[in-house]
């Protein structure tokens, strides 16, 4: 399906060129430290490639759900505290250490942000402007006046119509970054020809949300496993949209929890186990329980981790839920590949069409 990227190899005459890079800078910050990077190590090589090429990066992210936007010409010169915890800062921090850069505060263009060296800046939490989710013409035009180029080096948001996502693409040409036509080029492979028996799992806080895509796994996938804190009229659900399916198809098998609705069972710990252990590719989006309140609840999810660690299928892991979870457990290196996107992923598997990634195709 998008197996003809234009990536940033075939970018033209880079040298002395401004290129926006979008990135996925929601990452874990506690005490205004990040926890985990691993979204942010998945742009480096793209942002070297271009430097190394002679181009200036201005990099475009976001983190969490700002409470408040502002247009462009009324940002205020200081984010209100309450709006700090939303603020791109600690990344800004992080490229400087990566990159050795001396970072100063500045406005590019009118966008606040950061110089971190003479050709690397960042702008502050897109989300901070009302354009960017509505997905407004005039706020994405304004966005792709700063550069010749837009890469997108975000797979996560890649499934959002969001101005730093679609519609800046409008207005520039618009290129893969190299994990992101990594990401794509690896789910293409599993969506068409994966080694069999797939497993999906699919777990998560939200998971009345992924019920659409649940649904759709059944036609790829061998097995699918769900988890998570899901109501009994959902299992309900899953089970009747299984049974409506025609031909060929998968098996279900969902989760039962404990009285308290935290984590699963050990019994349905131990049937994933069973069904783990004979697959020969696994893709997992989402813990099976609760994490980061209680280490208690989070036994599930270790184990089910473990088991697909040790597992000596080809395995894929997305969600920045499960990737913060993994990374604390010291498990993240055990998958052959890390999906920076959690709904992206999914919906990308259940062959949606992604408003960030279509208009990459090479035309």
């Amino acid at each position: 399906m998008y197996s003809r990227l234009s990536t940033i190899n075939s970018m033209p005459h880079l040298k002395d060129k401004k290129v926006i890079v979008r990135i996925d800078s929601d990452v874990d910050i506690k005490d205004g430290k990040i926890t985990d990077d691993t979204r942010l190590v998945s742009c480096l090589e793209t942002i070297d490639y271009l430097i190394q090429k002679g181009s200036t990066v201005v990099l475009v992210g976001h983190l969490g759900r700002p409470e408040k936007q502002y247009e462009v010409l009324d940002f205020p010169s200081t984010i209100p505290v309450y709006l700090k915890k939303f603020s791109l800062e600690p990344v800004a921090l992080w490229f400087e250490e990566k990159f050795k850069g001396n970072l100063q505060d500045i406005k590019y263009d009118s966008f606040s942000g950061w110089k971190i060296t003479d050709n690397l800046f960042l702008l502050e939490n897109i989300r901070f402007y009302k354009g960017e989710e509505e997905n407004d013409a005039r706020f994405a035009a304004s966005l792709a006046k700063i550069a010749d180029f837009y890469v997108n080096e975000a797979f996560a948001v890649s499934h959002r119509k969001n101005a730093s996502v679609s519609g800046v693409t409008h207005f520039l040409p618009s290129f893969a970054g190299l994990h992101l036509d990594q990401e794509i080029s690896i789910l293409t492979r599993i969506m068409e020809n994966p080694k069999r028996p797939l497993v999906v799992l699919i777990g998560g806080a939200k998971i009345e949300t992924k019920l659409p895509m649940v649904e759709q796994m059944h036609h790829i996938a061998d097995y699918v496993l769900v988890g998570g804190e899901i109501a009994e009229q959902d299992k309900v659900l899953i089970k009747v949209q299984h049974e409506k399916i025609g031909g060929q198809k998968s098996m279900v098998f969902v989760a039962d929890v404990k009285d308290n609705l935290k984590d699963v069972t050990p019994k349905s710990v131990e049937n994933f186990e069973q069904v783990i252990n004979i697959a020969q590719t696994i893709v997992w989006n989402g813990p099976i329980g609760e994490i980061g309140e209680d280490k208690k609840n989070e036994e599930g999810t270790k184990k089910i981790a473990q088991a697909i660690a040790s597992s000596h299928a080809y395995k894929i892991v997305g969600g920045g839920d499960t990737l913060a979870f993994l990374s604390k457990e010291n498990l993240l290196s055990k998958f052959d590949f890390v999906s920076t996107g959690g709904g992206a992923m999914l919906e990308f598997l259940s062959g949606k069409k992604l408003p960030g990634i279509t208009p990459l195709l090479k035309h």
